[in-house]
């Protein structure tokens, strides 16, 4: 009787210490698993906070840009050109010592389907110079494949199918190289017609009229 007292009781405590072990392992597992969840929202925050340092470094050098090959630099006089051209080139050469990077995980679908867009639109910014009006629209139509909302603008059924094959971050930088890419043009082209009507009117001062 006694003996099996002592069994019964020998039984009851190892079942008690299974049990222990077994909330002791869980307990730990969901605190490794609430660490990591914490680790994750960190690492994406991490991932935006550069991908955003990474536009803005796009957005500065674009800026610069902008006003080296602006119609105002050529309307001031050389002293102040020269000053302004070289704190320019001074804001051109800290912006470009500032690296970002941001690696995107791609499976082999996603890496054919960014090579294919990119040379669909490198193929067409080569030919801006030969025909800059079809450059354009043809242009505008691979931007309207990105969007998201209804467009006005004819949408490249072709390329919407190859952009929507990309990861969601390369979708953002094609969408992004676009409009860069528009704008610039934008930009050239009012630059093109000032120019053209300068000499226009130089022509006319030189005639009299």
């Amino acid at each position: 009787m006694a003996q099996a007292k002592i069994s019964a009781r020998m039984n009851t405590d190892a079942s008690k210490g299974k049990f222990s072990r077994s909330v002791s392992m869980a307990d730990r597992s969901m605190h490794l698993l609430q660490s990591l969840d914490q680790i994750e929202m960190r690492v994406e925050a991490l991932r935006e906070a550069a991908t955003a340092m990474e536009h803005e470094r796009e957005c500065l050098l674009e800026m610069i840009q902008s006003i080296q090959n602006s119609q105002e630099m050529r309307t001031i006089c050389d002293g102040e050109r020269e000053e302004l051209s070289l704190t320019a080139g001074r804001l051109m050469s800290r912006t470009l010592t500032v690296t970002v990077s941001v690696d995107t995980i791609r499976n082999p679908q996603q890496e054919e389907a960014l090579r294919t867009a990119i040379d669909i639109i490198d193929e067409i910014a080569a030919k801006v110079l030969d025909d800059m009006e079809s450059a354009r629209k043809k242009l505008q139509a691979l931007h309207a494949a990105c969007l998201t909302e209804a467009t006005l603008v004819p949408i490249d059924q072709k390329f919407q199918s190859i952009v929507i094959s990309c990861a969601l971050e390369d979708q953002k930088k094609i969408k992004r190289r676009l409009e860069t890419l528009i704008r610039n043009m934008d930009n050239a082209e009012k630059t093109i017609k000032i120019m053209d009507n300068q000499k226009v009117d130089e022509s006319k001062s030189a005639n009299g009229k």
